[in-house]
């Protein structure tokens, strides 16, 4: 076994089981169709899955399963809190945009709490996907997996659901503010 993986006591696993299982019956829209027991299956095979799981719950991001991949049959969990997680907001969007700050830098930046965390930040996509669930996202923002090409001008995209529409726009990816965090996505 790798000693390098993050693992849950035996304790915070039974905790976020528990927590996940009641969510997951609460919101069956979400996957229509999928069975808990097959899903927690699937997490007692992976458990340093659950170590990222519990990561987004720490942070407030209310993980749920949103799909399952038949192809590499795995489930994929969302952040589906109702705003971007508390957790992690007022970051700026990557390193380079943290470090192009000269102050009033903020603690981190999403990328890095993503890959931290385990998890990868939603796409536009997939975010347009979760605004398919329910409502997300009406008094904050989250930033969305930028293009290259976007980011190489010095932008970042975030996604955000006013007047019951979901917009896309754009800030410099060095910009960060209270109600802005991301939302991050894991197959297991």
């Amino acid at each position: 076994m790798d000693h390098n993986k993050k693992l849950l006591s035996t304790e915070q696993r039974e905790e976020l089981l528990k927590t996940l299982k009641v969510r997951f019956e609460k919101n069956k829209n979400r996957h229509k169709g999928l069975e808990w027991d097959k899903v927690q299956a699937k997490l007692d095979a992976h458990p340093e899955k659950l170590w990222s799981l519990d990561e987004m719950e720490i942070s407030g991001g209310e993980p749920d399963v949103v799909g399952y991949d038949q192809k590499t049959e795995e489930y994929i969990f969302y952040d589906c809190s109702a705003e971007s997680p508390k957790g992690r907001r007022s970051t700026c969007y990557d390193y380079e945009a943290l470090e192009s700050r000269k102050e009033h830098k903020p603690a981190n930046n999403a990328i890095d709490m993503a890959t931290a965390m385990g998890i990868e930040i939603l796409t536009e996509e997939q975010y347009r996907e979760l605004q398919q669930l329910g409502a997300f996202d009406l008094k904050t923002s989250s930033w969305l997996k930028t293009p290259a090409e976007i980011r190489a001008l010095g932008g970042a995209i975030f996604g955000d659901r006013r007047y019951d529409h979901v917009f896309m726009y754009h800030n410099g990816a060095q910009s960060y503010y209270a109600a802005r965090a991301f939302r991050g996505s894991l197959r297991v």
